[in-house]
């Protein structure tokens, strides 16, 4: 098996004890980077009564992610493995801690509570990772994060890994990193070159027709479709489904066992589709997604280079499909600026105004059909009506 960029500078590095600064975009396996080195250190240790590893993750979907990657490779070495986040009761959390734990694997919010509560103690910590630092501080975890790093000891190995470097983040890793390392394993230019990528203008009432059409088509065999809120996340699954596509949402308030259910379904092949909000722009790792549908163009321009990485992963290919409406062409503009290129149109105009005019309501927002019989309906768009 052939280790990725990111694989084979770290691991090297980090076997020697050296402290590492990581920039690198998701999907670029991060996880084995700085799991296996761990692993090593800790077999090669002295067993202690507290945790020796502890590794911090901004959501509970990338901590189980995680979890399980260290599980995956670390069976044959019997380390314990606690995971702590918040969405359940801590109770079961706080029975595994007392029991004994080697590794830990947080998001910042319960870790802190834990802390408090005095449930947890960190100083025996060996090796420290922030996973995806600059989308924890996106999240309000800053704090919550300096915290932690401070209540472990100094004497210690620390790994940093984040997609972009905001100042805030920079201020951190100075803090907390001892002559690192810099793997730059991020594109100088924000581009996914292995995507497809292609934008349908369409009035945001024809969007719903308008992908029940679209996965009429079986290529899309594996989809994620973004929403900008939880409740158009609902609906679009809810209507997919009555059309007779398999789907799933999942969002900020859904419950950590229905969130889990979700992605479960998701990843097994049960659920064709899975319907997010931003908040899984991250904490996704599914192979084999074939395309990602911005249903609602998001406001950052940021997130929609995180949305489209969930898939072309692993070096596979993949296709990002967007639907702008009129109002979201900014958003448009904002994406291809940050991102250097045109997103190629295929169906509707692109607006030519600074002011995007509403489109005209004809369904796919392109130019009318010369055929005076009216376009048939799609079978999915027939069963959902």
């Amino acid at each position: 098996m052939t280790p990725t960029p990111i694989q084979a500078r770290a691991i090297p590095i980090l076997l020697q004890g050296r402290d590492i600064l990581g920039i690198a975009q998701t999907g670029t396996g991060k996880t084995a980077a700085f799991a296996l080195p761990v692993l090593q250190h800790l077999s090669n240790g002295q067993r202690r009564s507290g945790p020796r590893a502890l590794v911090l993750a901004p959501t509970r979907e990338l901590a189980i992610q995680i979890a399980d990657g260290f599980k995956a490779y670390g069976a044959p070495t019997k380390l314990r493995l606690v995971m702590v986040y918040g969405g359940v009761s801590p109770r079961g959390q706080i029975d595994k801690l007392r029991r004994g734990v080697d590794i830990i694997v947080a998001t910042p919010g319960r870790l802190v509570d834990l802390m408090n509560q005095g449930h947890v103690a960190l100083g025996d910590i060996e090796c420290l990772v922030l996973d995806e630092a600059d989308r924890m501080l996106d999240m309000g975890f800053i704090r919550d994060m300096r915290k932690i790093v401070a209540a472990v000891p100094d004497q210690r190995q620390s790994l940093l890994f984040s997609a972009t470097m905001p100042s805030e983040i920079e201020r951190l890793a100075r803090d907390m990193l001892h002559n690192p390392v810099r793997i730059d394993i991020a594109p100088k230019v924000v581009t996914i070159e292995s995507i497809r990528q292609s934008v349908h203008f369409v009035d945001q009432r024809a969007k719903l027709g308008f992908l029940c059409d679209l996965m009429d088509d079986e290529d899309l065999s594996r989809v994620i479709v973004f929403t900008r809120t939880k409740r158009r996340a609902d609906v679009v699954a809810q209507v997919l489904a009555k059309a007779g596509i398999a789907a799933q949402a999942i969002h900020g308030n859904k419950s950590q066992g229905q969130r889990q259910r979700a992605l479960n379904s998701f990843r097994g092949g049960s659920a064709r589709v899975l319907v997010a909000t931003d908040i899984a722009a991250r904490g996704i790792d599914v192979p084999g997604i074939t395309h990602v549908i911005n249903f609602e163009l998001p406001n950052e321009p940021e997130s929609y280079v995180h949305r489209i990485g969930r898939t072309a992963r692993a070096g596979a290919g993949g296709a990002a499909v967007s639907f702008c409406d009129a109002e979201e062409y900014a958003y448009l503009r904002d994406i291809e600026a940050l991102t250097r290129m045109p997103i190629a149109v295929a169906s509707g105009k692109r607006p030519s105004g600074p002011v995007a005019a509403k489109p005209a309501r004809n369904g796919r927002n392109g130019p009318k059909r010369q055929s005076s019989r009216p376009r048939r309906q799609s079978r999915a768009r027939r069963r959902a009506a």
